[in-house]
């Protein structure tokens, strides 16, 4: 088992099973994604380019899934958070319930088709 993976399975609930559904969502959405143990959190690549990150804050009592590119994103922007981030943006659930799979389906196919796309835009 990879870090990235240990590092989800050893979450306490309730954020392990968002993290899970977070994982098995982006690995069937996404083609010939990666997941990596970088900065201590499980990322997502495609090749060279990063796609998204999961973190869980027990302190704040939610897990983010983030995005690198988020500058270039276009759709559900009301639903993400930005909060003390200059350019990443997450969409962020305190529970598996508030997780919207339209919502998530959709931003995950954007960042997926921006993936060549800089962190900053010009």
């Amino acid at each position: 088992m990879n870090p990235a993976e240990a590092y989800i399975l050893n979450q306490p609930e309730p954020y392990r099973s968002i993290l899970l559904h977070l994982q098995m969502t982006i690995q069937s959405i996404v083609p010939d994604v990666e997941i990596k143990y970088k900065w201590n959190i499980p990322c997502f690549y495609v090749g060279k380019n990063p796609i998204c990150y999961l973190n869980a804050s027990h302190k704040k009592q939610y897990v983010d899934i983030a995005f690198w590119n988020s500058a270039h994103l276009t759709k559900h922007l009301d639903k993400m958070n930005c909060e003390n981030r200059k350019v990443v943006k997450s969409l962020r659930y305190s529970s598996l319930e508030a997780i919207d799979n339209h919502v998530l389906q959709e931003v995950l196919e954007e960042a997926y088709s921006l993936r060549g796309n800089g962190f900053y835009k010009k």
